[in-house]
């Protein structure tokens, strides 16, 4: 055998190992290439799972803070109504006839002058307006006198000398006391239902 026939068969060895390690190797390659577009799947697919989550959750929180926000607004709404109702009865009853003022502060009088003994002197206080009012139901009792006006909407304030009790009479205790006690019954009467517990006055 020659040298160039020798050297040709190496040559042609070299060439058919050189075709089977590229062959062999766009073999791993195309595996490689399939496994990481596999592994790109699979990340794609958790990538959007975790994307269609995190919107869920936002929608979620979206909607229970755009609930809050909607159930304060009725809440804010009632307050608003339920004052303006309370003002109405406070202009109401600033603004009583005579007549009618008279009727509700007479009472108001027996009753804080029944809480001191009948030997005690007691000093009574009502709104400005009422100075005269006060003065002429006070006629009939002895050792009861007017002291000197009381910011009020009306009714009395009496105050023993002796005891130092205090009786406060007045139509904003009176008011205050009826309007907690009915406060549900008005609430209802204007929403129809009460579902959602409204504080007395807002502040």
């Amino acid at each position: 055998m020659s040298l160039d026939t020798v050297v040709e068969d190496i040559r042609d060895e070299a060439r058919a190992r050189a075709s089977e390690i590229k062959a062999d190797a766009d073999e791993r390659a195309e595996t490689i290439i399939e496994e990481a577009e596999d592994d790109a799947e699979d990340i794609l697919e958790e990538r959007k799972q975790e994307v269609e989550e995190q919107i869920e959750r936002e929608r979620e929180q979206a909607l229970s803070s755009a609930n809050l926000e909607a159930k304060q607004n009725r809440l804010e709404a009632r307050r608003d109504v339920l004052d303006d109702v309370f003002d109405r009865v406070e202009d109401e009853l600033a603004s009583l006839p005579e007549a009618k003022r008279k009727e509700l502060t007479k009472p108001l009088v027996t009753a804080a002058i029944a809480e001191f003994g009948d030997d005690e002197t007691v000093k009574m206080y009502a709104r400005a307006d009422d100075a005269d009012l006060l003065n002429s139901l006070l006629e009939e009792y002895e050792r009861v006198e007017y002291a000197g006006k009381y910011d009020c909407l009306g009714g009395v304030v009496a105050e023993g000398q002796q005891s130092r009790v205090r009786v406060n009479n007045t139509f904003d205790s009176i008011l205050d006391a009826v309007w907690e006690d009915t406060l549900g019954d008005v609430s209802e009467q204007l929403f129809d239902q009460w579902v959602y517990q409204v504080p007395i006055r807002s502040t």
